[in-house]
């Protein structure tokens, strides 16, 4: 999200939380501060393998509420970010991928199941869900990987105790870093069925 207008548009819709890109390789970077910033929903900075210094820089400037990180971000480095609500990305095929997570137990906030795709997020593909079935762990995950406006049944149908949420993003767009909103309502309605 990078536009003023955009972000207020769906703020209103009633989100839970807005995802901001910091990481330069992505067509949704943030470049620049946008003219509005949510204040009814969570901020969640988005970064990538990035230096620990400036992601507590830019979460202090943005006033981010929550970190994601989307890289190699060892447990060490996210000690470093105590007392700050980290959501860790890991990208899924298999069910042998929810290994990954284990040392992350208790020291994260959520972990974000992505689909493991050539670039680091933002393949615009599902993975297959079953495999997190063999997901065990005590923290909540949210769900990502190609959601698009056809999914809702779908995920009405999906169960998992530690399920909190899911992660809408290019399917919705109608350029990188610009929501459709129209889609977006029409979603959440379905969802809500």
């Amino acid at each position: 999200m990078r536009d003023a207008d955009n972000i207020r548009e769906v703020e209103a819709l009633g989100i839970d939380m807005m995802g901001f890109i910091f990481w330069p390789k992505s067509s949704r970077y943030v470049s620049e501060r946008p003219n509005y910033m949510p204040t009814k929903c969570k901020r969640v900075g988005v970064f990538v393998d990035e230096d620990i210094e400036q992601v507590k820089r830019t979460a202090d400037e943005y006033q981010l509420d929550m970190i994601q990180l989307h890289g190699h971000e060892r447990p060490d480095y996210i000690r470093q970010l105590s007392g700050r609500k980290v959501i860790k990305a890991f990208n899924i095929a298999t069910s042998a991928d929810l290994e990954a997570t284990k040392p992350y137990e208790d020291i994260v906030d959520y972990f974000l199941f992505d689909t493991k795709g050539k670039s680091v997020g933002g393949n615009g593909a599902k993975f297959d869900w079953t495999v997190l079935a063999d997901y065990v762990g005590e923290t909540p995950f949210l769900l990502s990987g190609g959601i698009g406006p056809d999914d809702a049944a779908r995920i009405r149908s999906f169960h998992h105790s530690q399920l909190a949420g899911i992660d809408l993003n290019s399917r919705f767009e109608i350029t990188p870093g610009l929501k459709d909103i129209n889609k977006l309502k029409e979603f959440i309605k379905e969802l809500q069925l």
